[in-house]
C-alpha cells in the first residue's frame, strides 16, 4: 500500500497531530497491518461504515476500493445489502458514485 498524504497534504499546517495521527497511525499502521484483514477486506468496511453514516469520504474509499481489488460485482452487493440498513437513500448516492470509479 502506498504511502498517505492526505492528511499532511490538507491539514498539516492547520492541525498537525491530527495530519499525523490520520497518515501515520490510521493509514501507516493499522491499515498497513494486514496479518488480520487484507486491504480488500478493510475497503469492504470501510465503505460500509462510510456508506452507512453518509459520509463524504466514501468517495474517496470507493476509489481506494478499486485498487484494492473490490470489483464493480462486489460493491454492488454491498450497496444493495446495505440499502436495507443504512437506507434506501444513501444506497442511490453511493451507486452514484460507485458507478463512475467502478465503470
Amino acid at each position: 500500500m502506498k504511502k498517505q498524504t492526505a492528511g499532511r497534504e490538507q491539514l498539516g499546517e492547520f492541525a498537525p497531530q491530527f495530519a499525523a495521527l490520520n497518515d501515520d497511525v490510521l493509514f501507516g499502521e493499522v491499515w498497513a497491518k494486514e496479518e488480520e484483514l487484507s486491504a480488500h477486506d478493510r475497503s469492504m468496511i470501510t465503505c460500509s461504515a462510510l456508506l452507512a453514516m453518509g459520509a463524504p469520504q466514501l468517495e474517496a474509499h470507493l476509489k481506494i476500493a478499486k485498487e484494492n481489488g473490490v470489483t464493480k460485482e462486489e460493491i454492488s452487493a454491498l450497496i444493495t445489502h446495505l440499502a436495507f440498513y443504512a437506507g434506501w437513500p444513501k444506497a442511490w448516492s453511493a451507486f452514484s458514485m460507485a458507478k463512475e470509479i467502478f465503470d
